[in-house]
């Protein structure tokens, strides 16, 4: 695999991120301002929707990819996507507005193969360095995309957003396009292995399901109405500086890479990942105090330990694996997390309906320690059980 390869793989990467990531502090502000519906249970319905509809379509787009290469078929799915896109820019009724962009969605969740396909391409001796890369290029994605989405609403008609999302859409389809020409031939990936593949041995991408779906659920509860949540205790209610706030977890993912290359330069001892369950479960809960440097420290907190938690829960993914389940597995732990966010969604516009923007912290916090504690078990569990061996192993490793 070319470097060049590589790079424009993970530039596609880019463009879907922070397409998907526009709108997703704002759709409060969203609905309020172009459909004049300010109910937060009716938004964290839409948003739920739209993660159940990723959840079920990935899978699908993983079967897909068994019988057509990846990158053909991106080219063909972000057509369609861009195509959506620009319906729902269009759309004035609003059910037209949730077919459109249910369905572009749909389409838009094929671009989750880019990661499995990456992974496949990789020795296994590059995968937590890819994983590290990879996290941080997601996290950073979702910085441009949520200043991007805070301009546009400040600036701009609500719905110029799906536009723009159009507009990435179309350039994923050039870059894969040209991605073809450069694909590495099958000769030229990884070996891999023969392994018998037996339902035992499929158990610990079961397990780490369960502790994916718990820890997205509670990670994610705060997502939706932080930004409503930071405007309504500070002293402005400017968009882009709530953007901005949001966006915290992202510039923290590259600090937390920095500091993962010199502890391995230096030979540190790892950190117990447990460890990093605590702090987490504090920065969450420093959120929901109504003073903003308490919250901008906790935001803070909150990005340095999600980026390690979700690295290292990755990577145990393809410990767990082989290069040719990539794709399938990765499918399998992409539908547990999109079904924690999907729940995540949709609570989180309920518990504010009924109890307002400070009780989703407390159930996260609280989430997040019994993932903790799922995690805990099932890594004890994994020492009786020589499949799960790499289980025990991730927990304590930074």
């Amino acid at each position: 695999m070319s470097k060049q390869f590589k790079v424009l793989l993970i530039a596609v990467t880019v463009f879907a991120v922070l397409s998907d990531s526009m709108l997703l502090p704002f759709y409060p502000t969203f609905f309020s301002a172009v459909f004049n519906i300010s109910d937060p249970a009716y938004v964290g319905t839409y948003i739920a929707a739209s993660c159940f509809v990723v959840m079920v379509c990935f899978p699908i787009w993983a079967f897909i990819s068994k019988y057509i290469n990846v990158l053909p078929l991106l080219v063909y799915s972000q057509i369609a996507a861009g195509v959506f896109s620009v319906s729902s820019f269009f759309a004035s009724d609003l059910n037209w507005f949730w077919f459109s962009s249910m369905a572009m969605f749909a389409f838009k969740a094929s671009y989750l193969l880019v990661y499995p396909y990456l992974m496949s391409l990789e020795a296994k001796t590059n995968h937590v360095a890819t994983i590290a890369m990879l996290s941080v290029v997601v996290h950073f994605g979702a910085i441009l995309g949520a200043l991007a989405g805070g301009f546009v609403l400040s600036a701009l008609p609500g719905k110029a957003a799906f536009l723009i999302m159009a507009l990435s859409d179309f350039t994923q389809v050039f870059v894969c396009a040209y991605l073809k020409r450069l694909a590495p031939s099958k000769n030229q990936s990884p070996p891999v292995a023969k392994t018998s593949i037996t339902s035992s041995s499929r158990w610990p991408v079961y397990q780490l399901g369960i502790v994916m779906l718990c820890f997205y659920f509670s990670a994610f509860l705060i997502r939706p109405f932080f930004a409503a949540y930071w405007q309504s205790i500070s002293d402005t209610s400017s968009i882009v500086l709530a953007s901005v706030v949001f966006s915290i977890p992202a510039f923290m993912a590259l600090l937390a890479l920095c500091f993962n290359q010199w502890r391995q330069q230096t030979n540190r001892n790892p950190i117990n990942l447990l460890v990093v369950f605590m702090l987490i479960i504090t920065g969450v809960a420093l959120q929901a105090s109504p003073l903003y440097l308490v919250v901008i420290a906790g935001r803070c907190l909150f990005g340095l330990s999600l980026f390690i938690i979700i690295v290292r829960l990755d990577l145990l993914l393809y410990q767990v694996s082989t290069p040719d389940k990539y794709a399938e597995d990765f499918s399998k732990v992409s539908f547990c997390q999109s079904l924690g966010v999907l729940l995540a969604s949709y609570c989180a516009g309920l518990l504010v309906k009924s109890s307002g923007l400070v009780i989703p912290f407390w159930v996260a916090a609280g989430g997040l320690a019994i993932s903790a504690c799922c995690l805990w078990l099932l890594s004890k569990q994994s020492r009786r059980h020589t499949p799960c061996a790499n289980l025990a192993s991730t927990t304590r490793a930074q």
